[in-house]
């Protein structure tokens, strides 16, 4: 199990490199080869909320940012909970390149961390409509 200061050295990390634009190199450093990334709802085109693996996470980084043109995001935490995981809340201010809407949005991502430090399950919670 991870200490307290294991969790919040691994959440520092994860806030500092994604409010650096660095999200893929926090992918590759801190996160297990098997993760397990969880939505709320499926995504579009997917008949699962989830991926699991290094490559389907990227997969997902890729179509985000294909699909999304951001103008803002920041990650604030991290907020430790119990001896294996902590949450983040990200806001992010982006255009759907598809439909030219632009919108603000906050979601609470929970990352749960193995016993080798790693990330191996992320889930991110988030208003639907």
């Amino acid at each position: 199990m991870a200490t307290a200061q294991d969790l919040m050295k691994i959440g520092t990390q994860l806030v500092h490199m994604n409010n650096a634009n660095q999200s893929r190199d926090c992918v590759a450093q801190i996160y297990a080869a098997d993760c397990v990334s969880a939505e709320a709802a499926a995504m579009p085109g997917q008949d699962s909320n989830e991926v699991q693996g290094l490559d389907a996470i990227y997969a997902k980084h890729d179509w985000w940012e294909s699909a999304n043109e951001v103008h803002s995001s920041s990650a604030e935490g991290p907020f430790v909970h119990g001896d294996d995981r902590f949450c983040v809340i990200f806001e992010m201010d982006v255009t759907d390149k598809q439909s030219g809407e632009r919108t603000q949005m906050r979601e609470v991502a929970t990352y749960y961390v193995n016993s080798d430090n790693k990330i191996c399950r992320e889930e991110f919670a988030y208003a639907l409509g």
